[in-house]
């Protein structure tokens, strides 16, 4: 049985779609204390990956510990882990690659700077902490409500 979901196909009881990887990566940043994250479906107008996840980290010790615990999130969840990681060493900018995904950990400096949202302002903004913020109405407070948002996914 396949079911159609915003563009993504996927069968029943096999791996997560995109979407769904991009919510965990998304709440895995969060639970490390990954500020402001987002999640764009840049897909449509970027054809080599379907999602972006950002998120800001306060210095290097936490980028890292996000990126790791996205890392370990995804690979506990599918058995994938990602194809290649880079700036880890300076950790101002750490992008783990997991091919559908990309997931970006930005210093606040490094986030301000290069202003990726702005870049992709857009694309729909996948609504990740949807679920999440009936678990805990402190996260659903704290979430951006700036561009468009797509919680059906």
């Amino acid at each position: 049985m396949v079911e159609q979901l915003a563009g993504e196909r996927k069968i029943l009881n096999s791996e997560p779609t995109s979407g769904e990887r991009a919510r965990l990566a998304a709440s895995a940043a969060a639970s490390k204390q990954g500020a402001n994250t987002v999640v764009l479906e840049v897909g449509p107008v970027l054809a080599i990956v379907d999602y972006f996840v950002i998120t800001s980290a306060a210095n290097p010790r936490q980028a890292r510990t996000i990126a790791e615990e996205v890392e370990e999130q995804l690979r506990r969840q599918d058995g994938n882990g990602p194809l290649r990681v880079e700036g880890t060493d300076d950790a101002r900018w750490i992008l783990v690659d997991f091919g559908d995904i990309v997931v970006h950990v930005l210093s606040e400096e490094a986030r301000a700077y290069y202003e990726l949202e702005r870049l992709w302002g857009d694309v729909i903004r996948l609504d990740w902490d949807n679920e999440a913020a009936s678990l805990d109405q402190v996260l659903s407070e704290g979430a951006s409500a700036a561009g468009p948002r797509r919680s059906e996914v």
